[in-house]
């Protein structure tokens, strides 16, 4: 009677429930791992590069002779390349502007040949120093002892009363004459602006409140004023500082074209 017994077997063996003879639920069917490399989950668009860092601005520069290249005939210049009044601020607000010599330039009265002062050969690069240029005035830092103790600088157009002059630095201005106006900078140089629009600055430094400057605060407007003389339409700008001529500082006029050249560059490059 083992007949019965074997049925049952087969029965048992076949009857296992929907969760497999073990009770457990049967998962999905597995393949092989990936292989090293493979994308696992669901795929979504490449990442974008990060953003490229634009390149550095070129520095901007423009043409000019280098200190004591006065004009020929004009005198023998400073050739001292020193940067007396490092980070000043550039004179005129805005460029571009032209320093050359308003006497031995076009419409000077030691013009090179006929022009008038307003000539587009005075309002053009390059720059020319004219510090030491012949004068009879004492300048103990000229090679012959005297001559021209500052810089001209003609404005970016042949126009009075439009071109904005503003402070080397902070400080105060302690005169206001008939055609210079003097500023005493907190590091103790003095810088003096000729041939400005005097009505012009004594309306915008009306008294002492208002003497007290700020770096690149407005003086005045670019004219031609010289106390009743005639001159060209252009600023004349000085520098004194002290110097040490052996015996101790004395504070005389030092060669203004270097300082120019370092501040102008400056306000090229937009670092006024």
């Amino acid at each position: 009677m083992r007949r019965p017994a074997s049925l049952a077997a087969l029965l048992l063996l076949t009857a296992c429930s929907p969760t497999g003879c073990d009770g457990t639920t049967p998962g999905p069917e597995k393949g092989p791992p990936p292989a090293p490399g493979d994308a696992v989950g669901p795929s979504g668009p490449p990442a974008e590069p990060p953003p490229e860092t634009p390149p550095e601005p070129e520095p901007v520069d423009w043409p000019h002779e280098p200190p004591g290249g006065l004009a020929p005939g004009s005198g023998s210049g400073a050739t001292d390349p020193t940067v007396w009044a490092a980070g000043m601020r550039f004179p005129m607000k805005a460029a571009p502007a032209y320093a050359n010599s308003q006497v031995y330039g076009y419409g000077g009265f030691a013009a090179p040949g006929p022009g008038g002062q307003c000539d587009p050969r005075n309002y053009s690069y390059p720059w020319r120093d004219n510090f030491c240029e012949t004068r009879s005035w004492t300048n103990g830092m000229c090679p012959a002892g005297r001559g021209h103790q500052g810089q001209d600088i003609r404005p970016a157009s042949c126009e009075k009363k439009v071109h904005e002059v503003v402070a080397a630095e902070n400080g105060r201005i302690t005169s206001i004459g008939s055609y210079t106006v003097t500023l005493l900078g907190d590091s103790g140089r003095i810088y003096r602006y000729l041939h400005m629009d005097m009505a012009g600055v004594h309306a915008l430094h009306p008294d002492a409140a208002s003497r007290t400057v700020a770096r690149g605060q407005t003086l005045g407007k670019v004219s031609a004023d010289f106390g009743g003389s005639a001159t060209t339409i252009h600023l004349h700008f000085e520098i004194k500082a002290p110097v040490d001529t052996g015996s101790g500082p004395t504070v005389m006029f030092v060669p203004t074209y270097p300082s120019l050249v370092d501040s102008y560059g400056r306000l090229l490059n937009g670092a006024a």
